[in-house]
């Protein structure tokens, strides 16, 4: 598969033979997961995930074993990684199969320890069918600091993401880690996860971590401008709202849309920012949004901290 193409989608009769297994006797089930498993369409998603996968370790956003990846091949059937692997390493052979509580049906290595996250997506959003976890470092800064990046600055980042929620901090693999997102994934398609990384959904795989790329790259750009020294040139609220409809016609999320319609665009979320590291607003951040030290707080402490290990390195 080339980067870009959309994942295959499981074929109607396959969806069927899924569901009646598992609505049938027991031992009818084990069959059907083998046969879906292994079926073409399959195979070119465990092939397009080891590719993002790679993807992920290059651009340094999957260090160790980290992140994850899954897509919703059937009506209770996830594909996904094995935990403890390199996204670099993987191979189709290392993707397993659960279903949406996230009983392993098959595969032989170990699901992502971390799989109640994108399971959760896929219960509460339907057009999610594939959700891709990982720590891309600039987004990552953001989300230790209990920070959004503002929008109306880039036009990329307006129609593949748009306006970033930021979820509250909970244990890695819990379930109330999975369910912090709950509040925020129907209407944006991209969370900052508190002191921990990012999730995104999409169509595709391929589309996931395209958003993944486009936040941190997003993120990067933001904190080079703010080491110039000179205010950021923010879009118009005409700019905005004609990417907003570029975004409406795509069919992608926004909480900027109203949310009963989705369709029109609300006024009141097209302010423009004045700081590239915006507190989230109290519905997006349950975490709550922390404090920004001044210039001249943040230089007196590096000349304090600065002193003490000097202090100790002649001791």
């Amino acid at each position: 598969m080339k980067s870009g193409e959309p994942s295959i989608d499981l074929s109607e009769r396959q969806s069927t033979e899924l569901r009646d297994a598992h609505d049938a006797q027991p031992e009818a089930a084990p069959e059907a997961h083998r046969r879906l498993y292994t079926s073409p369409q399959a195979e070119v998603i465990k092939d397009e995930i080891c590719a993002v996968g790679r993807k992920l370790w290059l651009r340094q956003y999957a260090d160790g074993n980290g992140g994850n990846i899954s897509y919703r091949i059937g009506p209770n059937a996830v594909l996904c990684t094995p935990t403890l692997v390199s996204k670099y390493d993987m191979t189709p052979e290392d993707i397993g199969m659960t279903d949406l509580e996230g009983a392993q049906i098959a595969g032989t290595k170990p699901r992502t320890s971390e799989l109640l996250l994108h399971l959760e997506i896929y219960k509460a959003v339907p057009e999610a069918k594939a959700v891709v976890h990982c720590h891309p470092p600039h987004a990552t800064a953001y989300a230790i600091t209990a920070r959004v990046p503002p929008n109306l600055v880039l036009p990329e980042f307006e129609v593949m993401v748009g306006k970033v929620a930021i979820s509250p901090y909970e244990t890695p693999g819990t379930k109330a880690f999975a369910e912090t997102v709950l509040p925020y994934v129907k209407q944006h398609n991209t969370v900052l996860l508190s002191n921990h990384g990012v999730v995104c959904w999409a169509d595709t795989v391929t589309h996931a971590e395209w958003c993944a790329e486009v936040l941190d790259s997003y993120c990067w750009t933001l904190m080079l401008a703010a080491q110039l020294g000179a205010p950021i040139s923010y879009l118009s609220e005409e700019h905005s709202s004609e990417l907003l409809a570029i975004k409406k016609k795509l069919g992608l999320p926004d909480v900027r849309f109203d949310a009963s319609s989705m369709k029109t665009p609300q006024s009141s979320h097209l302010e423009t920012p004045r700081s590239i590291a915006a507190a989230p607003a109290p519905c997006d951040s349950p975490a709550g949004s922390g404090s920004v030290l001044s210039s001249s707080d943040l230089e007196a402490l590096v000349k304090s901290v600065t002193a003490e290990v000097l202090k100790a390195m002649g001791k």
